[in-house]
């Protein structure tokens, strides 16, 4: 399988001005190529294919107008014209029902404010002790922070709105099959508390933004009084930049070294599946969820199972893992948001409105995976005794507060 390590790299003055260039042309070359096609479209023609965009770069260089584009290295060039092309052939793909996931809008144009890229393919970098040699670029300073598994197939600089530099890398890398210790999780993934395990364990989430937030203002602010094309605007530009990228290095950081331990430790990780897109748009809580990256832990989770040979499962959204008792098994109805703990009107246990939710989504990712349909000698197992078994093997739930439900008054009739 294959993954990406990146490391960050510390180019001189003079290989700044280089990588600056390279990202121009490749900028330029994206740009370019993309109007053309959608000139195309307006004409009724179809959009042509990357032999034809390449054979029209080729005439391109030639050109007295952008003759400079032959002073950087042809391979990011040509790697712009192929990710142009993915681009379109996701775009196409979701249009004819062919792709799954959200729907993939059309490539758009590239800004010189935001994060540049340029990719290498294997005939145009060097690896050695030190540093890494690109292309026309030269010998670039690097930090390894940890080994390469394998020979890289490719290497992709990047230089980020805050003015950082870094060398992602490309390899082969060989699943590491971790020894099955037959244990399960159910993870139920909230806002006040990020996550909370079938244990009964309570994880909280850094919230780098909401901690951020009155300096981001501030910077914002700042930012918003400068003169466009002036130079404090662009260095009030940077300071904004660098608190987005310490925000999202924070919760970068906490995200790997949670589902790494998750990972780790469990066999089967069972999740249920959120629909966040549509929760953002809720203005009230959408800043919230932003900040927690509920779906970059989804996202990590699969791919470090994939990697360690454990068993991830996603149950459907529809489940009602907060209605449903994980003692008896009965449904007690929708409850609002600010109830944490309830009471079960059948069998009359007290619940942490999480802890319930995490046994119940273990339940259903079990259920769905080890149940037999009779045919091969055993009994499907109902729902309301798998979640009798659940919690008889959880420790006893003890209630941490008393609150009082509504009384109605009902008059008599006269």
């Amino acid at each position: 399988m294959k993954a990406r390590y990146q490391y960050r790299i510390y180019p001189t003055d003079q290989q700044k001005r280089f990588l600056s260039q390279l990202f121009g042309c490749v900028r330029v070359v994206w740009n370019d190529t993309l109007s053309y096609c959608q000139e195309l479209y307006r004409q009724g023609e179809k959009k042509p294919k990357y032999t034809e965009l390449s054979k029209r770069l080729t005439q391109v260089k030639k050109t007295e107008e952008k003759q400079w584009l032959t002073e950087v290295s042809s391979i990011p060039l040509q790697q712009s014209l192929r990710d142009l092309e993915t681009a379109y052939s996701n775009f196409f793909a979701s249009c004819k029902g062919e792709r799954k996931g959200k729907k993939v809008k059309p490539p758009k144009f590239k800004k010189r404010k935001s994060k540049q890229s340029a990719r290498f393919t294997d005939n145009g970098f060097t690896v050695n002790q030190h540093h890494v040699t690109l292309a026309k670029i030269g010998d670039l300073r690097i930090v390894w922070s940890r080994p390469l598994p394998s020979k890289p197939s490719s290497v992709t600089v990047i230089k980020d709105a805050s003015d950082r530099y870094f060398l992602s890398f490309v390899v082969e890398i060989q699943p590491e099959i971790l020894p099955n210790n037959g244990e399960s999780v159910g993870i139920d993934l909230g806002i006040a508390t990020f996550a909370t395990l079938s244990t009964g364990e309570k994880i909280d989430a850094p919230k780098p933004l909401k901690k951020r937030l009155k300096r981001l203002r501030k910077a914002q602010k700042n930012l918003s009084r400068k003169q466009k094309g002036s130079n404090r605007r662009e260095k009030a530009r940077k300071r904004v930049a660098k608190i987005h990228a310490k925000i999202k290095d924070t919760r970068t950081d906490f995200l790997h070294k949670l589902s790494t331990r998750v990972v780790r430790e469990n066999q089967t990780i069972i999740l249920e599946d959120l629909n966040t897109s549509g929760m953002v748009k809720n203005r009230k809580l959408s800043r919230a969820i932003s900040d927690l990256g509920w779906r970059s832990f989804r996202d990590m989770l699969s791919a470090k199972s994939d990697k360690y040979g454990r068993d991830f499962r996603i149950i459907s959204r529809w489940e009602p893992t907060s209605q449903r008792c994980s003692c008896c098994g009965n449904i007690g109805g929708k409850k609002a948001l600010n109830i944490r703990e309830w009471e079960c009107l059948f069998c009359g246990t007290f619940h942490d409105r999480d802890i319930n939710a995490a046994i119940n989504i273990k339940v259903a990712g079990g259920q769905s995976e080890t149940s037999k349909n009779g045919r091969g000698g055993k009994r499907k197992t109902s729902v309301k005794e798998a979640a009798s078994r659940e919690a008889s093997t959880q420790p006893k739930i003890v209630q941490l507060s008393l609150f009082d439900l509504p009384v109605i008054a009902v008059r008599p009739r006269r």
